[in-house]
Parts: C-alpha cells; sequence; structure tokens
C-alpha cells in the first residue's frame, strides 16, 4: 500500500493511508509526517471520524502531556463480500476488513451456464447470506470476485477463458455492479489466493508463486504484496503448457496441456476411464487422503509433472515461497512432496536455497481473504476515500 501525501497539502485519503499503514499512530504522527496545520488535521480527521474511516482508542504508551489518543483504522465497520467462483461451486462469505469472516454460503453451480444467469444467482444468494447474519449492503463497501480464468483487470472482464469460454469479454464486474449497487472487482482466482496468502501468512516475502491445483491449474504471481497479471491477464496460465507426449485435447482447443494430465479434472478423468465413479477433484483428494493406491500413484505422477513444469518457473522467479493450494492440496502432502522432488531435481541450486515451499495455510479462505484485500486496497486508496468524502461533503 503506498502513501502518496506527506505534504501539508496531504488529503484525508492520504491520511488515511498511514493510519493504515502503521506509520501514523496518533494525531500527532500525522502532523509530524504531513506537516499540516492543527485546524487542517483537525478538519480531516472529523471527515475519516464522520464516514466511519478512522476511529480513536485507547491511549499511546509513553506519552508525554495530554494523553494521545491510538488512531485505528475501523475495520469492523467495513463489510466485503467475496466470492471464490469454481467451475463446480461457488464460495461466497461476508468478510469485515479485519478478515473476519462474518458468515460463508457454498452454492453448486455449471460453469457452462450463461453468465448471466449465474451471476444473479450468485446476486441473490450474496443477498440471502446477508440477510442470515442481519446485515445489509448498505454496509458493504465493494465486492471481490475471483474466477478461473485469465481477467483483463482494467476492464474487469474474463480474457478469452479457456474453462469457460462463453463468459468471455462478458461484463461480470459491471453486471454484478447493477445487481447489487456496490463496487465489484474481479480477478483470477489463483491470483487471488496468492494475495491472500502473502498478506495473511507471508506478508514480508518479496515474491510468492501461488499454485492452485483444482479443475484445471493456474498460478497467481505475487510481487511486493500486489499480483503481477500480466500484459492481458494472462500471467500465471501454465495449465496450458504443452508438455512432450502428451495427446489429451484440453479446453483451450490444443492437446498435450499440463492440466490434460496434472489437474484434478485429469486424475478424476482416468480413474473413470478406468471404470471408477471418480466426477472430480475433490473427490480425488478425498481418495487420497483415505488412502486409495491408485489415486495416490495419479497424484504422484501428476506432482512430478506439475514439478517438471514449476521447475522453470521457479528458475525464472527465483521466487522466496511457493505454495501448492486449491481442491488437490486439501488431503495429504502427496502432490507437494512430488512437486518438490521434481523442483529440486531440475533447477540448480541457487533457485531453491532459499525457496519455501508449502501447503496453502488459508485452505478454501485463501480466495476469500484474497477478495477482502483487493476490495479494500482498491476503494481505500487514498483517491477513492478522497472522491467518496468529495461527495458526501
Amino acid at each position: 500500500m503506498s502513501v502518496a501525501g506527506t505534504s501539508a497539502s496531504a488529503s484525508a485519503g492520504e491520511i488515511l493511508a498511514l493510519v493504515r499503514s502503521g506509520r501514523a499512530r496518533t494525531r500527532r504522527d500525522v502532523q509530524e509526517i504531513t506537516g499540516l496545520s492543527r485546524s487542517t488535521l483537525a478538519l480531516r480527521m472529523s471527515q475519516l471520524i464522520n464516514a466511519g474511516y478512522v476511529r480513536e482508542v485507547g491511549q499511546a504508551a509513553g506519552s508525554t502531556g495530554r494523553p494521545a489518543k491510538i488512531l485505528s483504522f475501523d475495520e469492523a465497520r467495513q463489510l466485503v463480500l467475496a466470492v471464490d467462483l469454481g467451475a463446480t461451486h461457488a464460495n461466497l462469505a461476508i468478510v469485515d476488513a479485519g478478515g473476519q469472516i462474518i458468515a460463508q454460503a457454498h452454492a453448486e453451480l455449471r460453469i457452462e451456464v450463461a453468465p448471466d444467469e449465474t451471476l444473479r444467482m450468485l446476486a441473490k444468494r450474496l443477498g440471502e447470506l446477508l440477510a442470515r447474519a442481519g446485515r445489509g449492503i448498505s454496509e458493504v463497501v465493494g465486492v471481490g470476485v475471483g474466477i478461473p480464468a485469465p481477467v483483463r483487470f482494467a476492464t474487469q472482464r474474463p480474457n478469452n477463458p479457456p474453462l469457460m469460454p462463453s463468459w468471455h469479454d462478458f461484463p461480470v464486474g459491471e453486471t454484478l455492479r447493477s445487481l447489487l449497487g456496490v463496487p465489484v472487482f474481479v480477478d483470477n482466482d489463483a491470483n487471488l489466493m496468492g494475495l491472500g496468502e502473502t498478506r495473511e501468512r507471508y506478508p514480508d516475502a518479496p515474491s510468492l508463486l501461488f499454485v492452485k491445483i483444482g479443475t484445471g491449474i493456474g498460478a497467481g504471481v505475487i510481487l511486493h504484496g500486489e499480483p503481477e497479471r500480466g500484459i492481458a491477464g494472462g500471467a500465471g496460465d501454465i495449465g496450458h503448457i504443452r508438455l512432450p507426449d502428451a495427446h489429451h485435447r484440453c479446453t483451450c482447443g490444443a492437446s498435450g496441456c499440463l492440466a490434460t494430465e496434472a489437474s484434478g479434472g485429469a486424475i478424476a478423468r482416468m480413474l473413470r476411464d478406468e471404470g471408477r465413479d471418480v466426477l472430480s477433484a475433490t473427490e480425488v483428494s478425498r481418495l487420497v487422503g483415505e488412502g486409495d493406491p491408485r489415486a495416490i500413484a495419479l497424484t504422484e505422477r501428476a506432482g512430478h509433472l506439475l514439478g517438471d513444469v514449476l521447475a522453470t518457473s521457479v528458475a525464472l522467479l527465483n521466487p522466496s515461497v511457493l505454495v501448492l493450494g486449491g481442491a488437490m492440496s486439501a488431503h495429504g502432502t502427496t502432490l507437494l512432496e512430488a512437486a518438490r522432488e521434481r523442483i529440486y531435481e531440475r533447477t540448480v541450486p541457487l533457485a531453491t536455497r532459499e525457496l519455501f515451499i508449502a501447503s496453502s495455510s488459508l485452505g478454501a479462505d485463501a480466495a476469500i481473504q484474497g477478495a477482502r484485500h483487493l476490495v479494500i486496497d482498491q476503494t481505500f486508496s487514498a483517491d477513492a476515500v478522497d472522491s467518496r468524502l468529495e461527495l458526501v461533503g
């Protein structure tokens, strides 16, 4: 989070950024950093307090003279609706700005259904979730949505998504905003998962690579705490890297993509071909957790194939943290251990000596927390705050 203004003309939004970043804990801190006069500072603080963005609590330790109250971003008053949209289901949540999950729900869906129909269903379910929690849409500052597709962040629209072709260039953000009446921000699900892991578990990591293995495979690249999306939203789309000697047809139209051999969806297909009644990545992961020998063997093979591709990613990015998440990481460490083994085999020690490899610590909530951070970053940037306060004033 950047803090723009530190001059005598610092705006209310810039002061809030100082408070949120921890650089300013009291009014005196703000005055010393910005050089604002007492009267101007009092006006700015009045705006922030009246808007419900800042509250003054407790007493600063070691303060002399008149006790200085501590400035705090009022996290509990800022609610976010989070949506983690998958190929077969969606996780929905109400979460406050501090990360406290207030209510959650699960919705079954089919991603091939027309996007407008799916979004209307999600808007209805979010409304029901708010009602069940005794909260109102007026308390919501924004909605964060993760989808299993490349997203052009500037337009908030999916860009040629192989798993959900009918969603290409569909106005996801605009549609949900018209249905709910609050700002909506859309991003790739792996980006949100990576953002959630970085901010919540690895805040000091300069670079993190999050790999989601579920129905398909995708990665989120997080550099210095922010997603690196690429020019067209396709950064991290490793599921469509071609493998040698692989021939299964992929949803993207090509043959031999990593996702056709190493995803949970691919393993489910292989088990069905052997006469097993396995329909999803979630079921494959459950079988691995239960010790099913064939599911374990296929998952180990998938981990090796994944590790082959990730070795190149690790050599290219030299990340400090590599996290595996998604449905296939929910039970056991078979996939993780196989991928780690191949990464270490295929890269030089320089690339892995300081690399930490782990399964997601947030699990199914990784995208929920990432969506929360995305919304708060966007809606509480200095410019966004100043625009809202100007409208109110």
